[in-house]
C-alpha cells in the first residue's frame, strides 16, 4: 500500500473523522500520529518480525496497528473507546492478521487472552503509543504481572521516558526509575516531535524501549519492603536519606537502629536519595528488613 492511502497521514486521518463524524475525547488522551515514517522507524526498532506476536494498547484510528500488521506476525489491540469500532473495522479491513479486543487494559485478564490468540512459544513485544494519563499504570501492571513479553516499545510524553529511564545523580532519577529498571533494561531510542500529531499535544513525546531482564539486576530479601525503602526516600528529594527513612520508619525502626544498620554497609544517610544506586538500595533494604524483623 503507498504511504498517501495509509492511514497515518493527515489527510486520510480527516478523511476518517469526518466520515464517521468521531470528536476526540481529551479525557481518554487521544492523539493520532499523522507520519507513516515514524510508525515505520517505531516498529523497526521495537525488533518487530514475521514471526512475531505483538499486543498494542490504545490503537486509536489503526495507524500504528496498521504498520505493525504489515511487520509482525499477528497483532492483539485492546481499546477502550468503543466508538472505534466502526473506524478500525474499516482502517483494518485488509489486515487479517489483526483481532481488537475492546476492554480496558487496566482492568483486563490479559494473560489468559495471549494464550488463546498467539501461537504456543511465539516471541511477543509490547508496542504501543499509550496515552499520557494512564502511561505509569499499564507500564508497571504489564512490568509486576510476569507477562510473556520480551520488550515494550511505547511512546510516552518525553518526561515520563527520561525519569523512566533515568540514572542515579540526575533530576529525572527517582522511585519510578528504579521500579521500571528492577524489571527490565531501559533506553530512549528517539524524540517525536508534538508537530506529528493530530490534535497536537502540548509536549514532545519520546519512544521508550524496556527489555525485559531474566532476572533482576540485584538481590532483595522482600520486594515489597525494597520498593517501600526507596519510595521513602524520595519523598522529599531534598531532604537526607536519614530524615526521610527516620520519618517513615519511626514506628518500626528507632533511628539509632537506622543509623546504625546503615554503617554496618558503609552508607552516608546524609546523602540524598537521588545519589544512590540500585545496588545501594538494595543493600540499605535487606539490613533494615532484617533488623525490623528482629524488633
Amino acid at each position: 500500500m503507498s504511504k498517501e492511502k495509509r492511514i497515518a497521514t493527515p489527510s486520510m486521518t480527516k478523511h476518517y473523522l469526518n466520515q464517521f463524524g468521531f470528536h476526540f475525547k481529551k479525557s481518554l488522551g487521544q492523539n493520532f500520529l499523522v507520519d507513516v515514517n515514524v510508525l515505520e522507524n517505531i516498529s523497526k526498532k521495537s525488533g518487530v518480525t514475521k514471526e512475531t506476536g505483538v499486543v498494542e494498547i490504545g490503537p486509536g484510528m489503526g495507524a500504528l496497528t496498521e504498520q505493525l500488521a504489515i511487520d509482525a506476525d499477528r497483532v492483539l489491540a485492546f481499546e477502550i473507546d468503543q466508538r472505534l469500532d466502526p473506524i478500525l473495522q474499516e482502517t483494518l479491513a485488509d489486515y487479517d492478521n489483526v483481532k481488537v479486543v475492546f476492554e480496558d487494559i487496566l482492568s483486563a485478564d490479559i494473560a489468559p487472552t495471549l494464550t488463546d490468540y498467539f501461537n504456543e512459544g511465539q516471541p511477543l513485544k509490547l508496542v504501543a503509543n499509550l496515552p499520557y494519563y494512564v502511561t505509569t499504570p499499564i507500564i508497571m501492571k504489564v512490568l509486576m504481572n510476569g507477562l510473556p513479553f520480551e520488550s515494550l516499545t511505547v511512546m510516552i510524553q518525553k518526561e515520563v521516558a527520561d525519569r523512566m529511564s533515568a540514572k542515579p545523580n540526575t533530576k529525572s532519577y527517582g522511585s519510578l526509575s528504579l521500579a521500571v529498571q528492577y524489571y527490565t533494561e531501559a533506553s530512549v531510542l528517539f524524540i517525536v516531535p508534538k508537530t506529528v500529531f493530530m490534535p497536537q499535544p502540548n509536549v514532545d513525546s519520546a519512544i521508550l524501549h524496556l527489555a525485559f531482564r531474566e532476572t533482576p539486576p540485584v538481590d532483595v530479601i522482600d520486594e515489597d519492603y525494597f520498593f517501600e525503602l526507596i519510595k521513602a526516600s524520595f519523598q522529599q528529594r531534598r531532604k537526607t536519606l536519614r530524615n526521610n527513612l527516620s520519618r517513615h520508619f519511626k514506628d518500626m525502626l528507632s533511628k539509632e537502629m537506622i543509623e546504625s544498620r546503615a554503617s554496618s554497609i558503609d552508607l552516608d544517610l546524609t546523602r540524598r536519595a537521588e545519589s544512590l544506586t540500585m545496588e545501594e538500595f538494595a543493600r540499605l533494604a535487606n539490613v533494615l528488613y532484617e533488623a525490623q524483623q528482629n524488633v
